[in-house]
Formats: C-alpha cells, sequence, structure tokens
C-alpha cells in the first residue's frame, strides 16, 4: 500500500508546504472558530472564506480532484447528523448552517494535513506544551492506522484469492465478515502493543 493517504502532499514543494507548522496550524484553528462563531446571514463571508481556500489549495499544489474526493468521502457523515436538524424548528437554515460549517471546516482541516507532515505537529504539540499523554496516544494512532490498514489488504487479498464469483449479498457479507475480523484483530493487537509498553516501563 501507499503509507501516504492521509498527508500524500505534505512533503511536495509548494508555496504552503513552506510555511511553519505552528503558523499553519495557529491558521487553520483561527479559520475553524471563524466557521463555527461567523452568523449564517454573513453569506458572503464564507463565499470570501471558500475562495480563499480554493486559492490556498491551488498554491499547495494539491490536485482539486483529490481534495474534493477526500471531502466527498466524509461528507456523508456531515449529511447524516446535519438531517437530524430538519426535524425542529427553522430546520432547514440549521441544516444549511451545519453543512457549510463542517465542509468549510473538513476542507480546512483537508488543506492542513495535506500540506504539513504529522510529525512537525506533534512537534509543535510539545512545543507548546501539550499534555504528553495526548501527544503520544496521537503519535500511537496515526502509527499503528497504517498497520490496520495494511492488515485489511492483506485480509482483502485473502478473500480476493478463494471467492471466484461474487455476487452483491456476498460482497456485503464479506465486508461485513472482515470489519469484524478487524475489529478483533486490531484489539487483541491494542493488548499486546499495551502488555509490550507495560514491560518497558510505560505507566
Amino acid at each position: 500500500m501507499h503509507h501516504d493517504f492521509l498527508d500524500r502532499y505534505s512533503r511536495s514543494e509548494g508555496p504552503l508546504q513552506r510555511i511553519s507548522a505552528a503558523k499553519k496550524i495557529l491558521a487553520a484553528v483561527g479559520i475553524v472558530l471563524t466557521v463555527i462563531t461567523l452568523p449564517i446571514h454573513f453569506f458572503w463571508l464564507f463565499i470570501v472564506i471558500v475562495i480563499g481556500l480554493i486559492a490556498l489549495a491551488m498554491m499547495s499544489k494539491i490536485p482539486m480532484f483529490f481534495l474534493l474526493k477526500r471531502l466527498l468521502l466524509l461528507e456523508p457523515f456531515v449529511v447524516c447528523i446535519a438531517v437530524l436538524a430538519l426535524f425542529q424548528e427553522n430546520g432547514g437554515i440549521v441544516f444549511a448552517s451545519i453543512v457549510i460549517r463542517s465542509t468549510l471546516s473538513l476542507l480546512t482541516i483537508l488543506l492542513l494535513t495535506n500540506t504539513t507532515p504529522f510529525a512537525e505537529v506533534l512537534q509543535v504539540l510539545r512545543k507548546y506544551h501539550f499534555s504528553p499523554l495526548f501527544v503520544t496516544v496521537l503519535a500511537l494512532m496515526y502509527r499503528y492506522l497504517f498497520v490496520l490498514v495494511d492488515e485489511l489488504e492483506r485480509m482483502q487479498r485473502a478473500r480476493a484469492s478463494r471467492l471466484f464469483r461474487r455476487n452483491h449479498l456476498q460482497l456485503w457479507n464479506m465486508l461485513s465478515m472482515m470489519i469484524g475480523q478487524l475489529f478483533i484483530r486490531s484489539s487483541e493487537r491494542a493488548e499486546r502493543i499495551y502488555a509490550a509498553m507495560c514491560a518497558r516501563g510505560w505507566k
């Protein structure tokens, strides 16, 4: 597998990639807070933010199709949460507000993660005295996410080599079984990692 699917373009030679990680994190937090707190009737400001984010994406040399694909992958979660707002008074406005704010926040985070290597993000968190436990958990999560994806790809290859005919029902059954097996294997791996860390003096 390609072990850069989270921050694939973070090491490319774009102008945005050359800015320090601390400045980019501060700017991203500022944009997200602005998007969250900005009243929805200031619609023209949201348009300005969209144009600004698109300009930053073009400066960073990240393909727009790549960002759009990642955004569409995350968008169903946003819509599912926003749908609940339709059952209250002025639900349409609240629904649109949640979708717009969440989409812009996700786009900001996607730009940050694809222009900043994760190791630099962790360095910034350590520099500004974030909890060492929090930073360690983030580092372990990032590291073992790729291990889980490797495990999933091995399971997919094993299943594909044993199934010559597949229909939609078989695909759904296979997917549910793989998710269950991946959960069990990841839990067992987490227990082994925890035991190994305790044996090395971690508390």
